[in-house]
């Protein structure tokens, strides 16, 4: 087995404010700095992040076995000098979806104008994506999740959604299913175009056969629970959906107020969901329910969405300050948010939705994973998978700092 040693670690941010296996010498300076604690981040007092200065770390196996101050750092086979750069774990991406062919820039363009977004265009990817073959959509997907790496994002997760027939949601989580763990079933995207005549008899295929052909493909399930859109489904309908799939041995996620104020909040606390997504539109009750389950329910935002749509932005510092778990994410989709960027996301976070940049990097990762209900991701820990972003800046705060400047990589040992 060999040791790789990493070392010139300006400032590692683990994202654990126990630091389990570190030495605790090397926080010398960052305590206190992260400002407030955040949900998944630790307790009231302690550094958040969990950060060491003037660091390294040994990875072997795809794992790190150690971290702690470069001083201490042990001899290994091989060495990477980062020459001053700032390591983070790997973003964690828990809303995408990736598998798509087809173009809606006009709608873009059309929305930058004054069109009001109301979910009728997925309509024109769900025609393009019909037609394109597996081969297409494969190396259309393997794009995609590459140009994430690129980012700094080591784990994706990608729904279906774009076929809404059979035998299409089947094969895009098949295709799907090739680059990641974490795939969600999501036939209730919208009611296709010639169902619309009969949609309790679409409902009734996504809760039956549609169900039953992708659950082998898919961990999770989503529903689209929109009343504000005559495209997305009621809660009546989002309810027959989400039970069937929890019946199958799906977890579930829900698409919830994103155009208005709706029932998607409850509907996922009330059913146990890992994540309820957008959450643009929250009222009192919405943010009390969402604290109250913030070990079960993540509030998973997606700023990227409301910048392409001219939406106002998620009520982040409210479901902050009242105890809720955030996480960022991408929802990269051809319509509504056609970045992969995450920290583009932290960006947003930051300047529009009145996040701290540790916070936001803390949703973009322990949040994330918390949305995924994985505790083996989105943290650096002894024994822990290496999936780690490099940035070429000295912290974590030049993600917010310089938008859209490339300085956030995958780090490939």
């Amino acid at each position: 087995m060999t040791a790789t040693l990493v070392t010139g670690i300006s400032e590692l941010v683990t994202c654990d404010p126990t630091a389990e296996g570190a030495d605790m010498a090397g926080r010398a300076g960052v305590a206190g700095t992260a400002g407030r604690a955040f949900a998944a981040g630790g307790a009231q007092g302690a550094d958040p992040l969990g950060r060491l200065v003037d660091a390294a770390l040994v990875i072997a196996d795809g794992r790190v076995v150690w971290f702690g101050r470069r001083s201490a750092a042990a001899a290994a086979d091989r060495r990477i000098d980062l020459g001053g750069r700032a390591v983070l774990p790997g973003f964690v991406d828990s809303h995408s979806h990736l598998v798509f062919d087809g173009d809606r820039a006009a709608e873009f363009t059309a929305r930058m104008t004054g069109a009001r977004y109301d979910g009728g265009g997925i309509a024109t990817t769900m025609a393009a994506t019909r037609a394109a073959d597996d081969q297409t959509l494969r190396a259309l997907v393997g794009g995609r999740v590459a140009e994430m790496r690129r980012q700094g994002t080591t784990t994706v997760e990608i729904k279906s959604g774009y076929g809404l027939t059979v035998e299409d949601e089947a094969r895009a989580l098949a295709v799907a299913r090739e680059f990641t763990s974490e795939t969600t079933y999501l036939g209730a995207h919208v009611v296709p175009p010639e169902a619309r005549g009969d949609r309790s008899a679409y409902v009734s295929l996504v809760c039956g056969p549609m169900l039953e052909a992708c659950a082998p493909s898919a961990r999770w399930a989503d529903v689209f629970c929109e009343p504000n859109s005559p495209h997305a489904f009621t809660e009546e309908e989002a309810y027959a959906v989400l039970s069937a799939a929890a019946d199958s041995g799906l977890g579930l996620r829900v698409h919830g107020n994103q155009l208005g104020h709706g029932p998607g909040v409850r509907l996922a606390v009330e059913l146990g969901a890992a994540s309820v997504d957008h959450c643009t539109y929250l009222s009192a009750a919405d943010v009390d329910l969402l604290a109250d389950a913030a070990d079960t329910t993540v509030a998973t935002l997606l700023p990227g969405v409301e910048f392409s749509t001219r939406s106002p932005y998620p009520p982040a510092r409210r479901l902050l300050e009242a105890g809720a778990t955030v996480a960022l994410a991408t929802d990269c989709n051809p319509g509504t948010c056609y970045s992969s960027s995450m920290p583009f996301m932290i960006a947003l976070a930051v300047r529009e939705m009145g996040m701290s940049p540790a916070e936001a990097v803390l949703a973009a990762t322990v949040g994330g994973a918390k949305a995924l209900r994985r505790n083996d991701i989105g943290r650096i820990v002894v024994g822990g998978p290496a999936d780690l972003c490099v940035l070429d800046a000295p912290t974590h705060e030049h993600l917010a700092y310089r938008p859209g400047v490339p300085i956030a990589r995958t780090l490939e040992v």
